[in-house]
């Protein structure tokens, strides 16, 4: 079954608007572990304008399911993920002024800045991740670097399912059939909701896990942690049997 990870981040974004330390960032990841989900989701940026390096630090013993730190593989980035160890590490290629991931990395050209990234992450028992596009050329050098997995970058589905193309998550479907004959694992993420998940996980293969944020926390807002946790899921579970 595919996993949920759940991406933290506008939870931390809530609590840097008026200082202090409500809500909790802490206490929301032990909520939504419990509520099930599998996995947590950080992605700490430069400027630390939701979650901050020490988040990181602090959330280490309290999450018991998988932890995913995503980022940029700067020299402070790799520093902080030695040092705290998490299960996985996507790599993101966003600079310190990119908003929000807004595309896969061009690993052809980037080959010896991951290929770097990645030997680190991996001798220290990290899973590593590279966030990339469907393009096949990029999936194969990512394979070719040593990447254990890939995480689709979903935002063109995202926006083409909304305007009615169901077809549109046809070249992830290959994408994530090429990545498994090439040996590696298939995450995917960015703009997935309850209204895309289901119909996204139900074609497409091999895919062990989602990370969603900014789409979850949204409909917390109106449902309560809980029960969004569990709506999330329960899309997984049903295109999990759907597919047997």
């Amino acid at each position: 079954m595919t996993r949920l990870s759940v991406n933290v981040n506008k939870i931390a974004t809530l609590r840097n608007a008026r200082g202090g330390n409500a809500p909790d960032v802490i206490e929301a990841t032990k909520r939504i572990q419990s509520f099930g989900a599998q996995g947590i989701t950080i992605h700490p940026r430069p400027d630390e304008r939701h979650i901050r390096y020490a988040d990181a630090r602090d959330l280490k013993p309290e999450i018991h399911t998988e932890f995913n730190i995503e980022g940029y593989p700067s020299e402070a980035f790799l520093r902080l993920v030695l040092e705290v160890k998490p299960d996985q590490v996507t790599l993101v290629p966003d600079g310190p002024d990119v908003l929000t991931s807004n595309a896969g990395w061009n690993v052809i050209a980037e080959t010896e800045l991951l290929k770097n990234a990645i030997d680190a992450c991996k001798g220290d028992g990290i899973r590593v991740s590279l966030f990339t596009s469907t393009e096949q050329h990029q999936i194969e050098a990512a394979a070719r670097i040593e990447a254990d997995r890939i995480e689709l970058y979903t935002e063109p589905y995202a926006k083409a399912f909304a305007l009615g193309d169901a077809d549109s998550v046809i070249p992830f479907a290959r994408a994530a059939s090429f990545a498994h004959s090439c040996g590696l694992g298939v995450n995917a993420g960015h703009d997935l909701d309850q209204k895309n998940l289901k119909h996204f996980a139900e074609n497409v293969p091999y895919l062990a896990e989602v990370s969603i944020g900014h789409a979850l926390i949204s409909d917390a807002l109106y449902h309560g942690l809980e029960a969004t946790v569990k709506s999330y899921l329960n899309c997984l579970n049903s295109s999990s049997s759907d597919k047997k």
